[in-house]
């Protein structure tokens, strides 16, 4: 049984739970096709063959499931037709599904942003239906739908449709799988973690996307390109984008979702468009690109896509993933921590490592903050202001991995700070770079 039905006819769903079925326009709807739907039963008209259908579950996976009415101890109730429909309504959630639901609120809600679980949005006659929505920044709404189950031999149905309905009333759809062959669909943004057992979904180790998150690589194209022409010919001498795979921790993706700094985009590689997670800044820059591809496009101020944890993995890292931790370079400026790249190992970063033994910070009168975000911010800014200023190849790869790593510093340090203090994360990132680029602002 449903307690949603879709009218074929009238092309509207039916609230078998509201006397006037959701639809007040429409007076005596319920007398209308319950008799009609008896009276095609008297005539032995087909269940297939009538106008309702389930709009509920099986609507949302794409299945068109017949169904016909009835009344029983004065209750209005709805029967499908076939016995798979009706078991589909009746599978169980999964304690793994039942974990990623709570890791999610639990990430949303350390980076200072609300959320909640099967939130259903009303979108004029009918419904969304969201295992997970966080409410981010500046209005930002991101729906979590979390699928780890394969409904049949030919797979999940539906979620380009869901999706798309999503999107166009405000909901930014994240779709997160621990199976492969969803994550290589291209209906929607998924991105994919290893299959993990429910108790290490759940406890707060460092859970990996091992597949939807991507990193641009802007080059030009000219001999001493590293990439082919996407054009198939010898060089054309225009700029390029080359979406490059990079780990991203889960917690991470929650909460830079709701902040912003990671977005959806939809990437053009020859004749197919893929859809990814990229940084802001990222897209920022793709967006210059495909606006004139005759040059390449200007660096923008970033943060990496995610800092460096202190935390246990929720497993242990495949072999492939494992390599000697980089050792840090001595940062241009002096009394600068630095960390390596995250998340290629899961290691404990020096530079998280020597913040987070600053009990005690010494605080700048004037912002309230302390001296050393502000500090560190503006070295990453100096970093960046001195790598737009070379031309040299070499050079600039040098000094690259300076800003990079005086960047992820900065970012070790906010992060930090905001978790000791309680405070929204994203707010103090803003409230730095605000401080350190506009003094007198």
């Amino acid at each position: 049984m449903a307690n949603v039905v879709w009218h074929k006819q009238l092309r509207i769903l039916l609230d078998l739970t509201r006397d006037d079925l959701d639809h007040p326009e429409l007076p005596d709807l319920w007398d209308t096709v319950y008799k009609t739907d008896r009276f095609y039963g008297r005539l032995g008209v087909p269940v297939s063959e009538r106008d309702l259908q389930c709009g509920g579950v099986c609507r949302d996976m794409g299945v068109e499931a017949p169904m016909h009415l009835r009344m029983r101890g004065g209750r209005r109730e709805t029967v499908h037709e076939r016995r798979e429909d009706k078991e589909r309504h009746s599978v169980p959630m999964s304690d793994e599904h039942k974990a990623y639901q709570e890791r999610i609120l639990r990430a949303a809600h350390e980076g200072g942003f609300g959320g909640d679980s099967e939130v259903r949005t009303r979108v004029g006659r009918t419904w969304i239906q969201t295992d997970t929505l966080v409410e981010g920044a500046d209005g930002r709404r991101i729906g979590w739908e979390v699928q780890l189950s394969t409904i049949d031999e030919s797979g999940l149905r539906g979620v380009r449709a869901r999706a798309g309905k999503a999107a166009k009333n405000g909901i930014t759809p994240a779709w997160h799988t621990d199976r492969a062959a969803y994550a290589q669909r291209n209906d929607t943004h998924w991105t994919r973690s290893d299959r993990l057992p429910a108790e290490l979904i759940a406890r707060n180790g460092d859970l990996r996307i091992v597949s939807g998150f991507r990193i641009l690589d802007f080059w030009h194209c000219d001999t001493s390109a590293v990439y082919p022409c996407p054009y198939g010919i010898r060089r054309c001498g225009k700029a390029h984008a080359t979406a490059k795979p990079r780990e991203v921790f889960f917690d991470d993706m929650v909460r830079q979702t709701a902040a912003g700094s990671i977005v959806p985009i939809q990437f053009r590689a020859g004749s197919k468009v893929h859809r990814y997670w990229v940084t802001s800044a990222d897209r920022d820059r793709l967006d210059d690109l495909n606006s004139d591809d005759t040059r390449l496009p200007p660096e923008r101020d970033t943060a990496p896509a995610s800092g460096a944890s202190r935390n246990r993995p929720t497993c242990q890292p495949a072999v492939a993933l494992l390599a000697p931790p980089p050792q840090p370079s001595p940062p241009a400026l002096p009394a600068l921590p630095v960390q390596p790249l995250a998340p290629a190992v899961e290691t404990t970063p020096a530079a998280a490592e020597q913040y987070a033994y600053r009990s005690e910070q010494v605080a700048d009168g004037a912002t309230g903050l302390p001296a050393e975000l502000i500090a560190l911010q503006r070295a990453a800014d100096d970093a960046h202001h001195r790598l737009q200023l070379l031309h040299d190849h070499h050079e600039r790869e040098l000094q690259r991995r300076v800003w990079r790593e005086t960047a992820e510093a900065a970012q070790a340090a906010v992060t930090h700070y905001a978790r000791t203090k309680r405070l929204n994360r994203h707010e103090v990132e803003a409230r730095v770079r605000r401080i350190v680029r506009n003094p007198t602002g």
